[in-house]
């Protein structure tokens, strides 16, 4: 797939290419050079929503959370 370097070196990920990646608007990407060409990949957020539930139930202690944060939660 070819695309046009406009200005300010702007480019258009094509739309195919965005469905495909699951990209929306306001995704960040990584960019690189790497033997001659360019790299994009997204840049993937994982947030704690994406991973509720997939070891199960954790108990822990208030004073942790708060050492983890830097935190007094009291």
């Amino acid at each position: 797939m070819e695309v046009t370097l406009r200005e300010k070196g702007r480019i258009t990920v094509p739309a195919s290419i965005r469905k495909t990646l699951g990209l929306c608007e306001g995704d960040r990407l990584q960019l690189f050079a790497e033997r001659g060409a360019i790299i994009l990949k997204p840049k993937r957020t994982i947030t704690a929503e994406d991973i509720k539930g997939i070891i199960g139930p954790i108990e822990v202690e208030v004073g942790d959370v708060e050492s983890a944060l830097g935190a007094d939660l009291s």
